[in-house]
């Protein structure tokens, strides 16, 4: 831990411009402090940027963060206590704490866990909250000092989005709900664009800026949609009809999308809904960007970019996000900005809480105690640094998983008092389609790595015993 905290502090003088440099934790935040804009989509799985990979997608502002930043190819979220995955997501992005330390599912954030956008407020920057907030309105209240339209919610029509105008007396009551007039992506990014060419303080910005696209219901406009011939997508190469077990979560909404046993040709309606979503989506935060460069700040201006979750779309049978497949807990995240080195991909394992001390450290500003995360500043500095070597990943009570240094992934189930296991060689096998836990030869290392998990989860405050039956 020393080491990685000398080449954290070493990574973000390196990092940073000559006007950000030496700054000290107490120095007002006028003092060239960069502004920082932080872009959430709702939904949005590792593998639908372009530039990253995906030959079908079109994604031409994705792709220009990917060239002027640095993109981490293996970002995670750490999981979830319940279906609705973004809840705790956001809860740990904003707060930098680890899942097990979440109050009230993340639903609310408590006084004690300082979100970032309210350190950065306290540190005297303008903090400016635009779209989706699910952790609720007393936590909105505290983080912004400016901000709206706002969703308090998790979904809906993305051409009624139901909204609240900034409140500074932080009530937010339901009377005061609106309706909006405009697909939702449009919506906030009109809004993140009448601020940035609106702002004419003195101290940096913070911009929060959280779409609700692409999560379902999947309805682009229909330019977009055109984009995306259901006939010609292809399904993923793990497609299955059904899951092949009970994993818990067979019959939540996300799995009841569409007919059971999964259709080819309803999977390809879903994924073509689904990339005609993020094109879109795209769209709007290319418009955002191009505000930013209008203005004569995007030099001076950390871009933050990330999903707060995956997506299944018809691999291993399912549709939604509650399960601890690559697809449900990888997320795209790009970090561009001054001093940043371009076009570069990291490897490291990540999470998306290690966002919150990785800002504290390039803006010069000391984390509160209460964020568990790790700064990326080294793997920013130098891309082939390691971060983290393991992840321990969770959802409810139902699921446990655990991925190593040498791609090696086990995630174990308890559904019904049947415990199951597999184990992935995602070397060879990234789409987890073989399990091999039951293999003689992988006996040993199905049990040392169920010891480590068994570690991990004592560490982080799990209430699961893997020892004990039905898990209790």
């Amino acid at each position: 831990m020393k080491r990685r905290e000398f080449l954290a502090n070493a990574g973000a003088s390196l990092l940073a411009p000559a006007a950000f440099r030496g700054l000290p934790p107490s120095a007002p935040a006028s003092l060239s402090r960069p502004n920082v804009l932080l872009i959430l989509t709702d939904d949005q799985r590792f593998d639908t940027v372009g530039a990253l990979g995906n030959p079908v997608l079109r994604t031409p502002n994705m792709d220009r963060l990917v060239r002027s930043g640095v993109a981490f190819t293996r970002a995670h979220i750490m999981g979830a206590m319940n279906g609705a995955v973004c809840i705790p997501s956001r809860a740990m992005l904003l707060t930098g704490r680890t899942l097990f330390h979440l109050e009230k599912l993340g639903q609310s954030i408590p006084v004690s866990d300082v979100m970032l956008p309210e350190l950065l407020k306290k540190a005297g920057y303008r903090t400016h909250g635009i779209g989706k907030w699910h952790n609720g309105k007393e936590s909105y209240a505290r983080a912004f000092g400016s901000g709206g339209p706002v969703m308090f919610g998790g979904m809906s029509d993305h051409t009624k989005v139901p909204f609240q105008d900034f409140d500074p007396t932080g009530e937010y009551p339901d009377g005061r709900q609106k309706t909006g007039a405009k697909f939702s992506s449009e919506m906030f990014s009109d809004a993140a664009v009448a601020f940035l060419e609106g702002y004419g303080g003195t101290a940096p910005f913070f911009l929060y800026l959280a779409y609700t696209a692409p999560h379902d219901p999947r309805m682009a406009p229909p330019e977009f949609a055109r984009l995306y011939d259901p006939g010609k997508i292809e399904l993923p190469g793990n497609f299955l009809p059904r899951h092949p077990f009970d994993n818990g979560e067979m019959e939540i909404r996300d799995e009841k999308l569409t007919v059971v046993p999964r259709d080819p040709a309803s999977i390809r309606k879903e994924i073509a809904g689904y990339y005609a979503m993020i094109t879109h989506v795209d769209r709007e935060i290319g418009r955002v960007l191009d505000a930013l460069e209008k203005t004569g700040r995007a030099g001076s201006t950390i871009i933050v970019f990330a999903g707060d979750n995956g997506l299944a779309v018809g691999q291993h049978g399912l549709l939604g996000k509650q399960s601890l497949y690559d697809h449900s807990v990888r997320v795209p995240l790009i970090i561009s900005g001054p001093g940043i080195p371009k076009g570069r991909k990291a490897g490291t394992f990540c999470y998306l809480l290690d966002v919150y001390p990785t800002l504290c450290r390039m803006l010069g500003i000391e984390a509160p105690s209460t964020a568990d995360g790790t700064s990326l500043v080294p793997a920013l500095r130098d891309s082939s640094a390691t971060v983290r070597d393991e992840l321990f990943l969770a959802y409810t009570k139902l699921q446990r998983g655990l991925k190593t240094s040498d791609n090696w992934k086990l995630i174990r189930y308890m559904v019904n008092g049947i415990e199951t296991v597999q184990l992935f060689n995602l070397n060879i096998d990234p789409l987890e389609i073989r399990n091999l836990a039951a293999r003689p030869e992988e006996v040993g290392r199905v049990a040392s790595m169920t010891a480590e998990l068994k570690a991990r989860m004592k560490e982080a405050g799990d209430f699961c015993d893997l020892d004990k039956p039905h898990w209790n």
